[in-house]
């Protein structure tokens, strides 16, 4: 497996008519052709969350044969970014399912600006992901539903809004509400 980057001069690929072919016709070659530009975009960020080159090769693998099956269902207008998601999605619930019991930490840097928003993930003790679970319970039934589609289920803005029947900007208001009362209810039964 290869992982490099572009070269000065590279011609430019049409990112959204590559997609729009590859989610008629489901040619794999099309998409391993957008993809390829980014796999060392995606080995950095799986380098960064596993820490362990071989882990990230078969992540960098794995996230693609993902995208095989997802593009094929979802419409995305920056492929860039929502892979970006896909990717360290896919990171944090391989980090949540190891033997290691890492969790995932609600902090200041939850959110990023952009689109979308993401988890941070530290190395914390395995009492925090209880304290994480019983305040995602604790959340309004909005926010808790919401916030469980979007980062344990991910599920994209769209999806969110299609299964809970609320509209794009009530989601994107219950994910960010959702997100501080988890962070103060975290901090709150941290001490």
């Amino acid at each position: 497996m290869k992982f490099q980057q572009n070269r000065p001069g590279s011609k430019h690929i049409d990112e959204h008519g590559l997609l729009t072919d590859y989610r008629k016709t489901g040619n794999i070659e099309l998409l391993g052709k957008l993809y390829e530009q980014y796999m060392p975009l995606v080995f950095g960020l799986c380098l960064k969350y596993l820490k362990d080159e071989e882990k990230s090769k078969d992540a960098v693998m794995q996230i693609f044969e993902d995208l095989v099956k997802k593009l094929r269902v979802h419409e995305v207008s920056n492929f860039k970014s929502w892979l970006y998601s896909v990717a360290r999605n896919y990171c944090l619930m391989e980090i949540r399912t190891s033997s290691k019991h890492d969790i995932i930490s609600i902090d200041e840097n939850f959110m990023e600006t952009g689109a979308s928003m993401h988890l941070n993930m530290d190395d914390v003790p395995e009492e925090r992901l209880k304290i994480m679970e019983k305040c995602i319970e604790s959340l309004p039934s909005g926010q808790r539903e919401v916030i469980n589609l979007f980062y344990l289920e991910q599920k994209c803005y769209k999806e969110v809004s299609e299964i809970t029947g609320f509209d794009l900007n009530k989601v994107k208001s219950y994910i960010q509400n959702g997100k501080r009362n988890l962070k103060i209810c975290i901090e709150k039964n941290s001490e």
